[in-house]
């Protein structure tokens, strides 16, 4: 009998744009961050179709990131092009869903476009 994978709460941070109430969803464990996001109406940039191959897709875990895998090298050289870099920054094209709920900032500036206000 295969096992059922488990579901764990993702909420996304007030975001000025892309959600500015703020978002949460459930995500099934293994499904990417930037997946979920994307079928619960947030319009994440993601400019290399989920390859990582850019880092417009970035954001900041703000909890649950013990749980997800370490990025690897090619996440991490990507990462370096990314506005904001910070200790908690991730591609969320990256992050699979692991045993934790989530809490994600979205960064106000990506790769591609800066927004001012």
């Amino acid at each position: 009998m295969a096992q059922e994978k488990m579901v764990v709460t993702v909420r996304v941070l007030p975001h000025p744009d892309l959600c500015p109430d703020g978002v949460v969803f459930e995500a099934k464990q293994g499904s990417t961050l930037l997946n979920g996001m994307l079928k619960n109406g947030i319009e994440v940039e993601h400019a290399c179709e989920k390859v990582c191959a850019c880092a417009t897709c970035h954001v900041y875990i703000r909890e649950g990131a013990q749980s997800l895998a370490i990025a690897n090298e090619a996440e991490e050289d990507e990462l370096d092009h990314a506005w904001g870099l910070e200790a908690e920054s991730r591609l969320s094209c990256q992050v699979r869903v692991a045993m934790s709920n989530l809490v994600v900032e979205l960064p106000r500036h990506t790769r591609n476009l800066a927004k001012e206000h």
